[in-house]
């Protein structure tokens, strides 16, 4: 196994260990943030990071196996959804956001076992698919540290660095919702002579 698939295996290990790490009981505070959320978000961006470095070293040293392909992008809905599951659950996140993202992934999951099975080419990652990853990221990054909720500062209760804090998570998430909605659309759209 080379060192592309490992990282992907090693993102998919680091999921139930961002699971677990609430039930932890870990005491304290840094910044009015719960020590457990920052190292929740360290193992979040410690799994980012391991997405984007597979992917540059299966390239980059021609290390590109139908395993990867397979477990990649697997590895990534899971690092995301189980992330947007739990800011859920800690009222940080509205369901059904993570429900927008879940009906896309199983949509164009779908379309790529079609396009297997009857030959047909894979459509490559748009600038919609890519703006998602990018806004997806920061947006959970963020939500981790943010002691509030998604859209708070509409409410008018939060002032300064937590004003600040909670619109650029808010935006950013925003954007993400969209762009994941355009990108589920542009699989549609090109994949409509494969259904047909």
């Amino acid at each position: 196994m080379n060192l592309a698939n490992k990282l992907t295996i090693f993102r998919i290990i680091l999921v139930p260990v961002l699971v677990i790490i609430p039930f932890l009981n870990i005491k304290g505070e840094f910044l009015n943030v719960p020590i457990y959320m920052w190292i929740m978000n360290i193992i979040f961006i410690i799994a980012s990071i391991t997405d984007k470095l597979d992917g540059y070293i299966a390239r980059s040293k021609n290390q590109i196996t139908t395993f990867g392909k397979f477990l990649d992008p697997i590895a990534d809905k899971i690092l995301v959804l189980a992330a947007m599951i739990i800011l859920v659950e800690m009222n940080k996140l509205p369901a059904w956001i993570p429900i927008i993202v879940l009906f896309r992934e199983f949509l164009v999951s779908g379309y790529r076992l079609v396009a297997v099975e009857k030959g047909g080419k894979v459509i490559a990652a748009s600038v919609w698919g890519k703006l998602k990853t990018v806004t997806q990221m920061i947006a959970i990054i963020l939500a981790f540290i943010d002691t509030s909720y998604y859209g708070a500062f509409i409410n008018g209760e939060l002032t300064g660095y937590n004003y600040i804090l909670n619109l650029v998570m808010t935006a950013m998430m925003t954007i993400s919702v969209i762009a994941t909605i355009f990108s589920g659309y542009d699989y549609i759209k090109n994949g409509k002579e494969l259904f047909k």
